[in-house]
């Protein structure tokens, strides 16, 4: 999403990427060689991890916070430095360019990144927190931080409402600004994708992150709860950087993370996009199904996928087992090619990158002074 942001706002700014060296969320062990590169066109400047994460450390911290939450403050602080990413030299960086840039967008609020850096640049600081309703919310530490940047900037009502519930009357959750989406660069080829991987049959598309986190452990569950009969007609194909174990199973085609040709090959092949993850602010990936018209098959846990399906008309919901089964056996019932057209239409109408860039740019007017 930043990187998305950044591309198409280089057409009216000089920008750069501050990022790391990390290319997982587990460790934040340094894959990518520090310092200056382009991706995509978008200067990057990377800094490395100081400090891996220790993730069974981490998670029984994690399980200490959330249940004191929220006024433990030395907890919470620990919570955030073991958290991570550990990288005192990308704050370091932020605080001395603090007058080379206009603006500093900072994405997403929950890492040590946003935490240790954006406080050195607030009055110039735009945070889109990507929030999600889970227990890190509600941590006491945000209580004072989401009041210091200029701009708190939500992707969508869903999001905005949130955060008002959280924080109250934050004056300065200045806007709702979405993410654009573009759709393939060239024309998809669904068949093409359904002979390499599905032997030409129909099939569910997970993609994303393969993680417990994402909730796709109880996906793969109630996909194998399904009849084999079932299953065989219509394997489940799982496309993203795999960091839980997959059992396996033939009507489970784990791809590990593909090349874009791939992905929307993916796509538009697809019998529906699952979304089985609970915590979403905006769902980018939607987004992308709507605008090769497939349907959206989400966790009903999600309030935000709730909302989203249902402003679009592009998808449905599931709030268990049953209905997961209920929904696959009977492909949304008979619907999956009505709702896809209306997710398309939904798509195409509100999330055109030329209407988000306006909006970036009343944004930098209106805040920042840009122009």
């Amino acid at each position: 999403m930043c990187l998305e942001t950044a591309k198409h706002m280089a057409r009216h700014w000089d920008v750069e990427i501050v990022t790391t060296c990390a290319r997982e969320t587990l460790t934040w062990h340094n894959a990518y060689p520090s310092g200056e590169t382009t991706v995509q066109g978008v200067p990057v400047r990377r800094f490395p991890v100081a400090r891996e994460r220790q993730p069974a450390i981490f998670d029984r911290l994690s399980a200490r916070v959330s249940k004191r939450l929220p006024n433990d403050a030395e907890l919470e602080r620990a919570w955030m430095e073991a958290q991570g990413p550990a990288v005192p030299a990308l704050a370091a960086y932020v605080a001395e360019a603090r007058t080379d840039f206009d603006a500093f967008y900072f994405y997403t609020y929950l890492y040590a990144t946003t935490y240790f850096a954006l406080p050195g640049v607030r009055e110039r600081a735009a945070l889109f927190p990507l929030a999600h309703d889970e227990w890190p919310l509600r941590m006491g530490l945000w209580d004072e931080f989401f009041r210091l940047p200029r701009a708190v900037v939500a992707l969508g009502v869903d999001e905005r409402h949130l955060l008002e519930r959280r924080f109250g009357n934050l004056s300065n959750l200045f806007t709702e600004i979405a993410t654009g989406i573009e759709g393939p660069s060239v024309a998809p080829e669904p068949d093409r994708f359904r002979a390499r991987h599905t032997g030409g049959k129909p099939f569910l598309l997970y993609l994303g992150r393969v993680d417990l986190a994402k909730n796709c452990d109880e996906l793969i569950a109630d996909y194998l709860a399904l009849p084999v009969g079932e299953r065989a007609n219509l394997p489940l194909v799982l496309a993203g950087p795999l960091q839980m174990a997959v059992p396996p199973d033939p009507t489970i085609v784990a791809l590990g993370e593909v090349e874009e040709t791939t992905k929307w090959d993916a796509l538009a092949a697809c019998e529906a996009l699952v979304i089985p993850s609970q915590y979403e602010s905006m769902s980018y990936v939607a987004l992308e199904a709507w605008s090769v018209a497939r349907p959206v098959l989400a966790s009903g846990r999600s309030s935000v996928l709730i909302g989203q399906c249902r402003r679009s008309g592009g998808g449905v919901w599931y709030a268990n087992r049953a209905e997961f089964a209920a929904l696959v056996e009977s492909r949304l019932f008979g619907k999956a090619d009505a709702l896809g057209a209306q997710g398309h239409r939904y798509a195409t109408a509100h999330f055109a990158w030329e209407a988000i860039e306006r909006q970036h740019l009343n944004l930098a007017s209106r805040i920042f002074g840009g122009t």
